[in-house]
């Protein structure tokens, strides 16, 4: 213990991951559960003790601590369990409902009961002051009058407010004012809307800052906890950019994908150190599985919707889905269903001996793809048991009865796990074609780089369902998301509005605004310890065309070379450029990076350990739908350049990786193994008229995720406000005689109509249908609703254009054809 310990911690919904590195570089794993209130009541803190031998209830040498850099997932699930603090709203007189009401799109079309999203906020009050998008003082700020009801705010207990005025992000001096009066009268957290999110659009800008004020003390508060325990530590956060916050600059909005962004920095530096730059990390955890898309630069989204509140602040690109370890696998007297709910931590999966439900986790136990005597011996009431397979056989079989009653397949114990479990992979496969093929990216020539405690049970499995040859998985793979906190850099990102035609007279100004934000962005790492020659400065410009609302971000620089990176990225995503359209910068931005003592990525060769390749046991495991006698070899025991052809097991102390037939591992000289498809994907048989169970739901989500994605790009693409904002079309799969197959949750009067429209088309064209064919139809006696909405019917051919397989078809609401007023709804 004489040597200076750095913890680096990632703060998961079911385990906490902890990765320590001492100071002569050498590095330890642990893992924890996150909740167990019997035995500790803060696990990162726990996780600390444990790795430096410090009784649970003991003081931590915090003297032995040169730094805690950690993600956490406390303000995400307060925002998740609406558990955050009370907020006081104060928002422009005449628009006090504007984030009750905020857009006209409708989510969830086929939910008859509405249930909108709880506000965080829980009081507001209108200030009579309003300042004109140019800049006129049209009323203005009466301090008076909201004097007394700041103070009863106070008084009755509340002690956050969001500040959020009628273009507040441009012209914020009303916002200062009653800002420094809501200080002076004792509110402890004040969250001006110019400062947490300065970009238009006012209901976006006001949820997001509603968020900070409503999870900033809350942040606070855990922030302060570990601090105390910490001493003068120095505590960092990982901040949903990408980037370290020192502890004091970590804010609510900035905390939402806090766990998930320090899994994606791990996997990209690990795996572009290792040659592969072509990404899709895939993090399967126990709760849910997050994926992202790298290509050369970290992708980030600057409006998000998160726990249904709208979020303005710059996040990774992650995608998550209600797929891990512990998402419930439920048969629903039709078909078998898995997630979204999960069994989180407490009381987890059947086989963690606290009575849960079955889970994906159940599934591995019962497949043999994890086996009971390799997994840590964690439970029970002495924490010292190992999993109980035999509750998950008693469950599955009682299971499997009960689908044999409802539907009369006749599935065995191991053939109702096998179904869950490929349809928890096709889930997630869709969740890495919404980040990558529905964005203009083909996936097969990407490496899936895959970690987490769950991901390497199924990476082989997933990569087939998309078509992926390749996956990384890197020694510390279990712990990966506590690695990156260690190898993130302090980022700090700042936008400022713009919304001007972008022309060559244009560029002085946005250099000027850009210099600008630099000096703040470096002042503001300075104050965090970070000097001055260690600063990086990255410049964006947020483009888009003149009608459009879908900005897309390129570098700054001159005009030409700014639009032609614009296209560029345009035609990659939507398939078209308009070069007749103007260009408007919607805002430009920085991001100051800080580069700091972090762990290095670049892993040193590792000596031999033994003289030959040996398997460690034999177990029985499913892989291709038989149960195979299968090898077993221990991760630490293998040698670079060591092969080995699936089906086998590779165990480790933090994951379980399975190698399926038709794949092999190989072991890399920086001891990361790398899994390549070596046979041909067999063919998958169609479904039959039989229709079973399984393969019901995983055909189900893949034509889902098709209409989806139809539905996806008619928005992004679309000018009129109608499609983009109202969602008012609909996209669906036909087919070849125009009858529905899958429809994306969009209108019901189009969906129910929209295959008479397709039926004409094959009626009044049959024999005439030809490969590039489309058509456009919106006769009220042929499926049509109303004049307004216009159907567009695509007939899709075989390769050799001989048969038509299938129609796709989408409807939308045009705002410019029939009736007396836009949109054809006049108000009277």
């Amino acid at each position: 213990m004489s040597n200076t310990w750095q913890f680096w911690i990632d703060r998961g919904g079911t385990f906490t991951d902890v990765v320590a590195r001492r100071s002569d570089g050498h590095l330890v794993a642990h893992k924890l559960l996150s909740e167990n209130p019997e035995h500790y009541p803060d696990a990162a803190l726990q996780g600390i003790r444990e790795v430096l031998g410090v009784a649970k209830d003991g003081n931590i040498p915090a003297h032995l601590i040169e730094a805690v850099k950690m993600g956490t997932t406390v303000a995400t699930n307060a925002l998740l369990e609406r558990k955050g603090d009370r907020t006081l709203l104060l928002i422009t007189r005449g628009f006090k409902d504007a984030l009750r009401i905020a857009y006209q799109n409708r989510p969830q079309l086929f939910t008859r009961q509405i249930v909108l999203p709880e506000l965080l906020y829980e009081r507001v009050v209108e200030v009579a002051e309003h300042v004109s998008a140019q800049g006129k003082v049209l009323t203005p700020v009466d301090l008076d009058s909201i004097r007394d009801p700041l103070q009863t705010a106070v008084q009755d207990g509340i002690r956050s407010v969001a500040i959020v005025f009628l273009h507040g992000y441009r012209y914020p001096e009303h916002e200062r004012r009653v800002a420094k009066l809501a200080s002076e009268l004792g509110f402890t957290q004040v969250s001006p809307s110019h400062e947490v999110s300065p970009l238009m659009k006012l209901v976006s800008r006001g949820d997001t800052t509603v968020v900070d004020a409503y999870l900033s003390p809350i942040l606070r508060r855990y922030v302060n906890r570990i601090a105390a325990e910490l001493g003068n530590t120095r505590l960092q956060f990982m901040q949903s950019n990408g980037g370290l916050a020192d502890a004091h600059f970590f804010h609510g909005k900035d905390s939402i994908l806090s766990g998930p962004a320090g899994g994606v920095v791990g996997a990209v530096t690990t795996c572009t150190s290792a040659g592969f730059k072509e990404l899709i990390t895939f993090d399967m955890g126990g709760t849910s599985t997050d994926v992202a898309h790298y290509a050369g630069e970290y992708e980030r989204a600057f409006e998000t919707l998160v726990a249904g509140v709208r979020m303005r602040a710059p996040m990774m690109h992650i995608h998550t889905v209600a797929a891990g370890g512990g998402s419930l696998c439920q048969f629903d007297g039709t078909r078998l269903r898995v997630g979204p709910e999960s069994a989180g931590a407490n009381p987890g999966p059947a086989c963690y001996r606290r009575g849960g439900p079955l889970a994906v986790t159940d599934c591995n136990v019962m497949l043999g793809r994890i086996q009971a005597q390799f997994f840590p011996k964690v439970f029970g009431p002495n924490q010292d048991q190992p999993l109980d397979r035999e509750i998950v056989e008693q469950r599955f079989a009682a299971l499997a009865a009960e689908i044999a009653s409802a539907t009369d397949t006749g599935l065995e114990a191991v053939d109702v796990a096998q179904g869950f479990l490929k349809i928890a992979v096709e889930n997630m496969a869709n969740a890495i074609k919404k980040i990558s093929t529905q964005r203009g990216y083909d996936v097969t020539r990407y490496t899936l780089c895959c970690f987490g405690g769950a991901g390497g049970q199924h990476a082989c499995a997933v990569a087939d369902a998309l078509g992926m040859k390749k996956v990384f998985i890197h020694p510390l793979a279990g712990v990966l998301s506590a690695y990156g906190m260690g190898l993130a850099e302090l980022r700090l990102m700042k936008e400022r509005a713009v919304e001007l035609t972008l022309s060559n007279e244009l560029i002085p100004a946005l250099k000027t605004i850009l210099i600008e934000l630099a000096i703040e962005g470096k002042t503001k790492l300075q104050n965090q310890g970070i000097e001055e020659n260690r600063v990086q400065i990255v410049k964006k410009v947020h483009l888009r065309y003149e009608g459009s609302d879908k900005a897309l971000m390129v570098d700054f620089e001159d005009q030409a070379a700014m639009i032609r990176a614009f296209e560029g990225v345009h035609r990659q995503r939507y398939g078209f450029v308009m070069p007749e359209k103007a260009h408007i910068v919607e805002a430009v931005s920085i991001e100051a990076i800080g580069t700091t003592q972090q762990a290095t990525a670049a892993d040193q060769k590792v000596k031999l350990r033994r003289s030959s390749l040996t398997r460690a046991t034999t177990v029985s495991m499913r892989s291709a739908g038989e149960t195979r006698e299968t090898p077993v070899f221990y991760r630490d025991a293998l040698n670079p350049g060591d092969r080995i052809d699936g089906p086998a097991m590779i165990i480790e102390a933090g994951a379980t990786t399975i190698i399926e037939t038709g794949w092999q591992a190989e072991v890399t000289p920086q001891d990361h193994l790398v899994l390549v498809r070596i046979a041909p994907l067999p063919k998958r048989a169609a479904v039959g008229t039989t229709v079973d169970p399984v393969m019901l739901e995983v055909f189900n989500n893949l034509f889902m995720s098709i209409a989806e994605q139809m539905g996806v790009t008619l928005a992004n693409t679309a000018y009129s406000v109608n499609i983009k904002e109202r969602l008012d079309f609909s996209c669906a799969v036909f087919d070849r005689t125009g009858h529905l197959i899958a429809n994306a949750p969009h209108i019901p009067v189009h969906l129910g109509s929209m295959g008479e429209s397709v039926q004409a088309v094959i009626r009044n064209n049959r024999g005439n249908l030809r490969p590039g064919d489309v058509f456009v139809l919106n006769d009220p006696y042929n499926g049509g609703t109303h004049l307004p909405d216009i159907t567009v019917v695509t007939p899709v051919f075989d390769r050799q254009g001989a048969e038509i397989l299938f129609f796709v078809g989408s409807q939308g609401h045009h705002a410019d054809i029939g009736g007396i007023t836009p949109g054809s709804m006049p108000p009277e």
